[in-house]
């Protein structure tokens, strides 16, 4: 299929960059030369063995770990050493494997937390919240302790705090992990329709039928380095990617 037909139309600039990311934490090599990008408007999925090194490049990209070596650049910037609260107010959008919801405080007021990050004009980021509360169907918790949430309410939570961001690239770091087969349903349903918005989107995803169901193209790292990029088809019939999940990849803590 034509590239530019499948995305919807025509040629589309690159929203993010990155150009040869390693990064090493002492002897450990957790991410060495990855490069691939990412378009407006795209959905990408990032797959990959257990301590393949798929949050360790969102760490790089997000701010909280910047690489060793290579460069990342976003919207034309280089965000390579930019800290993750710089990159949070130029667009850059983040959801946790683990969510990391701010368990004393209701559901409103960590939303609102994301919102203040982009604005401190109190009316805006009011505004913001009420927006995202609805696109992500957490209106019915605002007033609920986070703590309280089961998972996959507080995994709503994440995007709904990663939204109100107002982000340009969105990074959702397994956020159908623990999620029964109905859940999963929505969830989908939720990432179109924030790319339906025009955000693009950066998903780590293990599930594959989901992958294939909403991803433009799918990244493919192994070990800490790239195996490919192509389209779902591509990537789930190439015989070294089958090979790479059946034999597994040598599980290290970088990827927990």
């Amino acid at each position: 299929m034509d590239e530019q037909k499948k995305y919807g139309g025509g040629k589309r600039s690159k929203i993010l960059e990155l150009n040869g990311i390693t990064k090493k934490f002492g002897g450990l090599v957790a991410n060495e030369n990855v490069t691939f990008d990412v378009e407006e408007g795209e959905i990408v999925g990032v797959v990959g063995p257990n301590g393949a090194g798929k949050t360790t490049l969102f760490n790089s990209i997000s701010g909280a770990f910047p690489p060793t070596s290579g460069t990342i650049t976003f919207n034309g910037q280089d965000i390579t050493s930019l800290p993750a609260h710089e990159c949070a107010k130029i667009g850059i959008g983040r959801t946790f494997q683990i969510p990391q919801s701010l368990n004393e405080m209701t559901v409103w007021e960590n939303v609102i937390v994301g919102a203040l990050c982009h604005t401190d004009n109190m009316n805006e980021a009011m505004k913001k919240v009420n927006e995202v509360m609805e696109l992500c169907g957490m209106e019915k918790f605002r007033d609920m302790v986070a703590g309280k949430l089961n998972v996959a309410q507080k995994k709503r939570l994440e995007i709904a705090r990663a939204m109100a961001t107002d982000p340009k690239l969105l990074l959702l770091d397994e956020t159908m992990a623990g999620l029964t087969a109905t859940e999963r349903i929505e969830a989908v349903e939720l990432i179109r329709k924030i790319n339906s918005m025009g955000i693009a989107i950066l998903t780590i995803e293990h599930n594959m039928d989901v992958v294939m169901s909403v991803s433009n193209r799918v990244v493919v790292l192994v070990s800490g380095r790239l195996l490919m990029v192509g389209s779902p088809e591509e990537v789930t019939s190439n015989p070294e990617v089958i090979s790479a999940y059946l034999g597994g990849g040598s599980k290290d803590e970088s990827d927990e």
